[in-house]
């Protein structure tokens, strides 16, 4: 996967002007209330566009969506044959 932690600090840094400086591998990007449904849809595009994964409506959910950890997490499950 040509996906890590950092790219994606980067896009939300950069792509959705999100204050980065606390966020880690942990922290609740919707639970806690960083991201929105709006930024959900451009964070879900920039995860398909970088990792080549096709990312369901049925995926989309906070266990596999709310923290880097569990992005990455998700999109490496997706990876396995």
């Amino acid at each position: 996967m040509n996906l890590s932690s950092d790219d994606i600090i980067e896009f939300l840094n950069t792509s959705l002007r999100i204050d980065t400086t606390d966020i880690r591998r942990d922290t609740e990007l919707f639970s806690g209330g960083i991201l929105d449904s709006v930024a959900m849809v451009d964070l879900v595009m920039f995860l398909e566009q970088k990792s080549g994964a096709r990312i369901e409506p049925a995926d989309i959910s906070l266990d596999n969506l709310d923290t880097i950890h569990s992005i990455l997490t998700f999109l490496e499950k997706r990876e396995e044959p």
